[in-house]
């Protein structure tokens, strides 16, 4: 059973991950998460907040984080999205990047990710440049 625990939209921007983090830990510690549990998913987390803005600043216009935390029976989710400021992404025609991402430090992000989190998708959406992390951590049964 799926239990919404938070949501939160911050700026597009390293100086907020740690409120990120803080949520999650928080979260974490309430549902019974170990410490080791706990930074690990911080660790995850900042790494997929920074790969969603890496792309946003490769995008036009002025983006944010919508996280969204929840819990299952078993687990806690957390999934961060890259959303225009203003909204929801309005493609007009393809997205051409300012600067290329690196696929190499992508696939190297992305596996330090999967490293302290029991389940990670990452979605590009490559025609509007939508980017969506899911993280998983389970509760210790």
């Amino acid at each position: 059973m799926k239990r919404d625990l938070a949501e939160l939209k911050i700026p597009a921007s390293t100086a907020f991950i740690p409120v990120a983090k803080r949520v999650a830990t928080t979260l974490g510690g309430q549902l019974g998460l170990s410490l080791v549990d706990l930074d690990e998913l911080s660790i995850a987390l900042t790494q997929a907040c920074d790969s969603a803005i890496s792309a946003a600043n490769s995008l036009d216009g002025p983006f944010d984080l919508k996280l969204n935390y929840f819990a299952t029976d078993r687990a806690l989710v957390v999934d961060v999205d890259l959303v225009h400021s203003e909204g929801h992404l309005k493609p007009v025609g393809p997205v051409v990047p300012v600067v290329e991402v690196d696929a190499e430090l992508q696939r190297l992000a992305y596996e330090m990710i999967r490293c302290f989190v029991d389940d990670f998708r990452p979605e590009v959406e490559p025609r509007t440049g939508h980017v969506r992390f899911r993280m998983v951590k389970y509760l210790a049964s």
